[in-house]
């Protein structure tokens, strides 16, 4: 039986169905009960990472982590890259070490390969290389292309942390959806400062200490903005979502239709080359890139891949301490609010804000100013989160060694690049 999605069997959208569904479903609200994380990370050879893995390798090595007993989701992307998605978690310590029990399978296999994972936001070394060859890929890849090459990069040379949270409940306050939507999107300018780890591509300085969200900005006029914030978030992301272009519209057999200047509310009014249903709205979303994506939680999508085995633990455990505990989401966003004014009209990440968050770090004073606030209510909240030593200790190491002296992980690389051959 064909995918409903792909047409005749499936129910038309009509214009209204399509709105009330994205209101409907995106936000699911109440109070903050869960969290989750993404880790993406980029697969190299152990000994020596210059050195690009041989796809067969890699097909081989990624065929044996299939089997593992996780209780995390493992994908990979088009470019090799790892993903763990771990599942939602009812406490920071529960997310934590669930995912660095399955990670540590993961490296563990990886390591008897030859092979290692490396926290790196953007591929220092090597050029976007696709290696899955699916529909999918190949209208994303055909459809970004018209825009330049961040597309390619994108796909196959980035990775990330993505931290997954509750939307929040309907009351005002700290705890609010529409507080902790607001936040997202300011506070998501200084998480890329202060986590940015890619400052180099083909071996060397791209001029920016997060490439990573450089390229985010350079994707597309549309696919990767934020919308509005001065809207209510549920009218402001349905009429993103509905205004934005089509990527592709698929099909059960033979290549997918690459659309040009389509935008998902036209091909419901065209109904060409068939009417869209309920399955071609949801995989329409998967195909918007912005910073903060609504899923019935917030995906938070703008901190780089982190440094060392277990550095991706610091951005997860500040952003849920800064959204998730009362006081801490009350002072994190007393200390973002006056950052709008930088960021103007424009919606991130095309704003001198985030900008300058990927240009310079925590270098720019406005960022630096609102990291050191942010992690000192961040460490304030942990313990009340029951946050072990451990991670208490070692987000308390990243403030005194990073953020209170205006430095990110990609200063720390940047030091390194001598030693490095390209």
């Amino acid at each position: 039986m064909p995918d409903p999605g792909f047409g005749e069997s499936g129910t038309p959208l009509t214009e209204d169905d399509a709105d009330a569904l994205l209101r409907c479903i995106c936000f699911k609200t109440g109070p903050p009960r869960t969290i989750g994380v993404e880790l993406e990370w980029l697969v190299h050879e152990k000994h020596v990472p210059q050195l690009p893995v041989p796809p067969a390798r890699l097909d081989r090595a990624f065929a044996e982590l299939r089997a593992l007993p996780l209780r995390s989701s493992l994908t990979f992307e088009p470019g090799g890259q790892l993903e763990l998605s771990s599942a939602p978690a009812t406490s920071l310590m529960e997310c934590l070490d669930s995912t660095a029990a399955d990670l540590a399978a993961v490296r563990s296999a990886l390591d008897s390969s030859g092979l290692t994972l490396n926290g790196f936001g953007h591929d220092p070394w090597h050029p976007p290389r696709r290696l899955l060859r699916e529909p999918r890929y190949d209208a994303m890849e055909a459809s970004l292309d018209r825009t330049g090459p961040s597309g390619r990069s994108m796909m196959c040379s980035s990775a990330s942390v993505q931290v997954c949270l509750d939307a929040g409940h309907e009351e005002p306050g700290p705890l609010g959806l529409g507080r902790r939507w607001r936040t997202a999107h300011l506070l998501g300018a200084v998480l890329v400062a202060a986590f940015a780890h890619s400052p180099l591509g083909a071996g060397r300085p791209t001029g920016w200490k997060s490439t990573r969200q450089a390229l985010w900005a350079d994707l597309d006029p549309v696919r990767a903005l934020a919308p509005p914030l001065d809207d209510e978030p549920r009218v402001a992301w349905a009429h993103h979502v509905l205004d934005a272009p089509v990527m592709c519209i698929r099909a059960p057999e033979g290549p997918w239709v690459v659309p040009e200047r389509l935008t998902f509310r036209q091909w419901i009014r065209s109904a060409d080359p068939r009417p869209p249903t309920r399955t071609d709205l949801d995989y329409h979303m998967t195909t918007l890139f912005p910073p903060v994506r609504p899923r019935g939680h917030l995906e938070l999508r703008m901190i780089d891949a982190q440094p060392g085995e277990d550095g991706w633990m610091v951005p997860v455990a500040v952003t849920a301490a800064l959204f998730d505990d009362p006081e801490a989401a009350e002072t994190a966003y007393r200390t973002v609010k006056p950052l709008a004014e930088t960021a103007g009209p424009m919606p991130a990440p095309n704003n001198p804000l985030w900008t300058n968050a990927a240009r310079h770090g925590l270098a720019d004073p406005e960022l630096h100013a609102a990291a050191v606030s942010c992690f000192e209510a961040s460490l304030e909240a942990l313990p009340r989160m029951g946050a072990s030593a451990a991670v208490m200790g070692a987000v308390a190491a990243f403030h005194e060694r990073r953020v209170l002296p205006g430095r990110c992980p990609a200063d720390d690389f940047s030091l390194r690049t001598k030693e490095i051959p390209s």
